[in-house]
């Protein structure tokens, strides 16, 4: 895994090329190479743990060597719109900042009457592709951790549809800085979380870092904007309607997986499935709530947010997972460029891979 090339860190002619993708060759990426096959079958390895250090995050800051990785990184990761990222070796690329993830599959749906558009209205249904990951290395619960649930929605609910479809993606998470929370079913993500950024510890340099190069590539380093989701199947004629807030958290009722020092990713796959068994048997719903209520305190990485008023509107659920290397890898998840209004494309802070406001 150490071969895998720098450069993919970078925008490619691949990234620029993109014009969609199909469900069903995302869906086998990621179920491709599992780390344990079957999940939890007696005399499979563990999990792996990539390692977050500020020595390989911050390599090539300093003027006068290699170029910056970070930087790289984080562009692409505005400007790619890539749903996989295969590289010139295959291998992929390394990420940077939460190297370690879990890949679900299900259906999203909006159940609930909204004043929103596209995939947010009632009666939306879209498959999904998600990854739940953390921030840095320590995978286990009793560890300070930020979890994050990011998703790519798909405008079908046909996982076999031929023509390549344009994804929309949305990102959420914990506090930056962490919450300490053993089971995924007490963790809520939010997609403007707070930055409590003292509880990183050691980790503290890497959250500076990634707060000022976030800021000058997109301006905001921490919300992520929604209108992807309700811009996707829009009539161009119709006005974008999109909430300001998201928030997602495990469905009332789910079960709790017990464990010790219980890594996430085997966590989410015992909600799915028994262990040595390749067949789902249950699935993994988390419930989406949203609000145009929020006020925000605090100084930069020291910020925290109140909301409310939050609508439960629907619902994801999730019936297969993978905890793969195409997984923590391949798959790419685009964060949505910074817009002056949120429903107003002519407002976008970047263009062309390069700031323009």
């Amino acid at each position: 895994m150490s071969t895998i090339d720098d450069q993919n860190e970078e925008t490619t002619n691949h990234d620029r090329s993109y014009r969609g993708s199909r469900f069903s060759e995302v869906r086998d990426a990621i179920f491709a190479e599992p780390y344990q096959s079957p999940w939890g079958a007696p005399g499979q390895p563990e999990m792996p743990r990539y390692v977050v250090s500020l020595r390989r995050f911050a390599q090539g800051i300093l003027p006068f060597g290699k170029p910056f990785r970070f930087w790289h990184a984080a562009a692409r990761t505005v400007d790619s719109y890539a749903d996989l990222r295969w590289g010139t070796d295959g291998k992929g690329f390394r990420r940077l900042v939460h190297p370690n993830g879990i890949c679900l599959t299900g259906l999203w749906e909006i159940t609930e009457e909204t004043d929103y558009s596209g995939y947010f209205s009632k009666g939306s249904r879209a498959l999904i592709v998600g990854r739940y990951s953390i921030c840095c290395t320590e995978p286990r619960r009793g560890y300070t951790r930020s979890l994050s649930l990011v998703g790519k929605l798909f405008p079908t609910t046909n996982p076999d549809h031929t023509e390549p479809l344009r994804t929309a993606n949305f990102i959420t998470q914990q506090d930056f800085g962490g919450e300490h929370t053993d089971y995924i079913n007490d963790a809520v993500t939010h997609n403007a979380p707070d930055t409590r950024s003292w509880r990183r510890g050691w980790g503290f340099p890497i959250l500076i870092i990634t707060g000022v190069v976030l800021k000058l590539i997109d301006k905001e380093a921490t919300i992520r904007e929604l209108y992807e989701i309700s811009e996707l199947g829009k009539p161009k004629w119709e006005p974008t309607r999109t909430p300001r807030f998201m928030r997602l958290r495990v469905a009332p009722g789910q079960p709790k997986i017990e464990g010790d020092g219980l890594d996430f990713r085997d966590e989410i796959m015992a909600h799915i499935y028994d262990k040595g068994d390749p067949e789902p048997k249950r699935t993994l719903t988390f419930e989406i709530d949203v609000t145009d209520e929020g006020t925000q305190g605090g100084l930069a990485l020291f910020e925290t947010r109140q909301f409310s008023n939050w609508k439960n509107i629907g619902r994801i659920t999730f019936d297969r997972a993978a905890a793969s290397y195409n997984a923590d890898h391949v798959i790419h998840f685009h964060h949505p460029k910074w817009r002056g209004n949120r429903n107003d494309a002519s407002t976008v802070l970047r263009v062309n891979e390069r700031r323009i406001r």
